[in-house]
């Protein structure tokens, strides 16, 4: 056969007197017969040469004499996967049901189809069941050997546990995932949040200025009432790639939950009771969050523990604070938590759980376990966006059968002060004579904005870009600027540019930046700093209105 005049021409090679005597440089197979005393005389091919190699690789060894069905296991069996030699069955069914019933057939085809070639080697790739249940992603090389009439009569593999490699690969492949779909997010952001101010402010405007009452004044606030939906949706897709900007503030978070206990009860039905295990504290659980992201969050997870417990169950929700004490030895990966105090809010269900493929997909944007129709399988991307955002993290622990704990991690701050005394005042948006340059290149939205501002008092001069406004800068060049409403993202020169150029002729000017963007879609000379004062897109004139006023009279 092929394998012993391989096996003959090898022990010549090795009993060659001269080859013996001057071993070439770097001969590992001589330098470690000297380094472990074997005799000279051992062949290359020995039992316990093969048996060293094998425990130097730390992989398994299989014999597979394909004639017979029987399976040897010359090394690996306990060390690598774990099971006890006198416990298994010593044929190829044996390796056959460890395989993962989703990679079996795969890997079943593929050894028959090099077994019917006349091809020397097979590689395959499955995961194999450990003995402790879990599964291991194995590498597999093999060696077919074959009789004269080139029939395969033996296979002799080497089984490599990659678990390791493959989970940082999945972990790679899912960050491309989420770059490439934010990148995408981005590019379509800036537009649809244009139409959305633009539906939003002229809804606003229809209601408040000619005061339409009945039938129409309804269908204007459907109008209205859409586009807030979409906004919502816009924010979803932005929040998950974790570059959305967020409006966050110290909540305390046992009061948040409390207040959603009832609409909880509305989602869940009355198959589904709820229980709750706050810890209240001294001064409760802080942290800041956008309250309405958070909110979101919450019911993403409900709505998935309701369709976990189909035939009725249990919800429990508990706030708990945890401690994140430094690493003594070991560097921080970039999704472990830092050390620091911590809110930990958990979701738990009795319900049907979850494998562990699920698991592995289920922060990825458009992972759905639902009917085709039923979700668009954005809800726990985005939630992981929005965490991750604000700082913290999100966990899942589930098993099938035995229900599902989603646990959100955010950082704990100090209770804020108590607000100051507010006097009762009606809903007027506030009012100013001040003069504003608004510079927006959507035409829709500079003129909502004008139109708002010029509403509420205010002079407001406008322009498209900014070789205009500084035309209109130099046309007025003895009237002062009070405020520039610019769109970070402009033609020919970005709105941070402008506004860094106009600073150096009137420093006392206050800026308002608005923008659709994505903050990392900006060029990085073009992102804004933690002390600028920002209003997202979509906004409506209250929003507008208030943000306007609060630059103004802001210090500094």
């Amino acid at each position: 056969m092929r394998l012993a005049t391989e096996i003959q021409g090898a022990e010549t090679s090795t009993q060659n007197p001269a080859r013996s005597a001057h071993p070439e440089p770097g001969n590992s197979i001589q330098e470690y017969e000297t380094l472990s005393e074997i005799p000279e005389s051992r062949s290359l091919e020995s039992a316990e040469h093969f048996a060293i190699v094998a425990r130097a690789t730390n992989d398994a060894v299989r014999d597979w004499n394909v004639t017979t069905g029987s399976l040897f296991w010359p090394q690996g069996l306990e060390t690598l996967l774990g099971y006890d030699r006198s416990a298994v069955s010593p044929n190829i069914g044996f390796w056959q049901i460890q395989i993962h019933p989703q990679d079996r057939a795969r890997t079943a085809e593929s050894l028959r189809e090099a077994l019917a070639s006349q091809g020397d080697h097979w590689t395959g790739e499955y995961r194999f069941r450990h003995s402790d249940g879990s599964y291991l992603d194995l590498l597999e090389r093999a060696l077919i050997v074959r009789d004269e009439a080139g029939i395969a009569v033996r296979l002799v593999g080497s089984l490599m546990d990659v678990t390791a490699r493959k989970q940082l690969q999945d972990q790679l492949i899912r960050s491309q995932k989420m770059e490439a779909f934010g990148r995408l997010a981005g590019g379509v952001a800036h537009d649809f949040n244009n139409f959305l101010t633009t539906i939003l402010g002229y809804s606003d405007l229809l209601l408040d200025e000619i005061g339409i009452k009945g039938e129409i004044a309804q269908h204007i606030s459907e109008i209205r009432a859409a586009a807030g939906r979409a906004s919502v949706l816009t924010a979803q897709l932005l929040a998950f790639s974790r570059k959305h900007p967020l409006a966050p503030r110290v909540i305390e978070v046992n009061s948040l939950l409390t207040n959603l206990e009832r609409s909880l009860l509305r989602l869940l039905g009355e198959d589904i009771s709820i229980q709750c295990h706050f810890d209240r504290g001294k001064e409760g659980l802080h942290t800041k969050v956008d309250p309405g992201h958070l909110t979101q969050i919450i019911l993403n997870l409900v709505v998935n523990a309701r369709e976990a417990m189909p035939t009725g169950g249990c919800l429990t929700l508990e706030t708990t604070s945890f401690t994140k004490a430094p690493p003594e030895e070991h560097e921080i990966s970039p999704d472990e938590l830092v050390p620091g105090d911590y809110v930990c809010i958990s979701v738990t269900d009795n319900g049907v759980g979850m494998s562990d493929d699920v698991k592995r997909h289920l922060f990825e944007p458009f992972f759905t376990t639902k009917d085709e129709g039923s979700g668009s399988g954005l809800g726990l991307a985005t939630s992981y966006g929005i965490v991750r955002q604000s700082g913290g993290h999100i966990c899942v622990e589930s098993e099938l059968g035995n229900g599902s704990t989603v646990k959100i991690l955010l950082p704990q701050v100090a209770a804020p002060p108590p607000p100051p005394y507010k006097r009762p005042g009606g809903n007027k948006m506030p009012t100013g004579v001040e003069t504003i340059l608004v510079l927006e290149d959507d035409i829709s939205v500079r003129h909502i904005s004008v139109r708002v501002l010029r509403g509420l008092g205010y002079d407001v001069i406008e322009a498209a870009n900014g070789d205009d406004a500084q035309q209109l800068i130099g046309e007025r060049a003895d009237k002062k600027i009070d405020l520039l409403l610019t769109d970070m993202v402009m033609p020919q020169m970005s709105g941070r540019h402008f506004a860094d150029w106009l600073r150096k002729t009137s420093p006392q000017t206050k800026v308002v930046f608005i923008s659709g963007y994505l903050e990392e879609s900006l060029h990085p000379g073009d992102r804004r700093d933690q002390e600028m004062i920002f209003l997202p897109k979509p906004f409506d004139p209250e929003q507008l209105a208030t943000k306007i006023r609060d630059a103004l009279d802001s210090v500094g």
